[in-house]
């Protein structure tokens, strides 16, 4: 019984003698003799080929296993269908999250741009000849510049992330 099971679900699973072998660290004429039903794997054997063949022991010494009952296959989809439903909720609001964060984003970058340039760089009427007061009119004047190159293209990437996470139909 065991070297029929054996070779049956070696071979559902695809695996060739040496392939199981190398799973179980012996050689392939090891495994030929079990099949062959020539000798028999200890226990410690029987379970790591239950392991690498993913079976249970009782199946591999003859063990038929039970057929689920349809009750429980309607159990197990009922289970299924309430674990989609709270992934494909979780979906939604993480996608909902994301558009609203777009779209905050976008805004703050318009009231940023809007805020900038009204301020008309006034740290450009700066007295310079202070070594610290120097150092914070470049500092501002760095940040403005960047802004100012990297606002366009950061508000249609927003625009872009809003328009796409929207609420699909």
């Amino acid at each position: 019984m065991l070297n029929e099971n054996l070779k049956a679900l070696r071979k559902s699973k695809g695996l060739s003698q040496e392939e199981l072998a190398a799973k179980l660290c012996v050689v392939r004429q090891t495994v030929s003799k079990w099949e062959q039903g020539l000798s028999v794997p200890d226990s410690d054997m029987l379970i790591s080929i239950s392991e690498a063949l993913d079976t249970p022991v009782s199946v591999l010494l003859g063990e038929t296993v039970a057929a689920t009952e349809p009750d429980e296959l309607k159990t197990i989809s009922e289970k299924l269908e309430v674990i989609n439903l709270q992934l494909a909720e979780r979906k939604r609001s993480r996608r909902k999250t994301i558009h609203w964060v777009f779209i905050v984003l976008s805004a703050l970058t318009v009231i940023a741009f809007i805020v900038l340039a009204l301020t008309d760089n006034s740290y450009l009427k700066w007295d310079l000849s202070d070594p610290e007061t120097a150092v914070a009119g470049t500092f501002v004047h760095g940040i403005a510049w960047v802004f100012f190159r990297v606002a366009p293209f950061l508000l249609i990437g927003t625009i872009v992330g809003a328009v796409l996470t929207r609420k699909e139909r």
